[in-house]
């Protein structure tokens, strides 16, 4: 079990966890960690605190599972960011070769020249 801080505090009130940081009436909020849960269904022996428990471990359970598969998400997001920088490479070095095209003097066409307006 452990304090949260100002700056996690912050977080919870802003994913609507807690309603506002005046909920626990000034006094910082603790948290367990799963370790910390798990000990604590060994102290508890009502079957209530029983059935809160096996929740609370479920939750963590579930919590892990979506850790694994946003990490597994973020993977496939890199390999595809990967593939499409190397295929708009070649577009924007096509883009900076005809920028620096355009930057070049031009060549004049032999037998023709601009007229001169008067």
């Amino acid at each position: 079990m452990f304090k949260l801080t100002d700056k996690e505090i912050d977080f919870v009130v802003s994913q609507n966890v807690i309603p506002s940081k005046g909920y626990f009436g000034g006094a910082k909020p603790f948290a367990f960690t799963e370790q910390g849960v798990a000990m604590l269904a060994g102290v508890l022996n009502s079957d209530y605190a029983i059935q809160v428990n096996i929740t609370i471990m479920r939750t963590f359970v579930q919590m892990r599972a979506l850790m694994l598969t946003y990490k597994d998400l973020a993977d496939k997001i890199d390999k595809l960011e990967e593939n499409y920088d190397k295929k708009f490479a070649v577009v924007f070095n096509a883009l900076k070769q005809l920028i620096n095209k355009e930057k070049e003097p031009r060549k004049v066409i032999e037998g023709y020249q601009k007229k001169k307006k008067n």
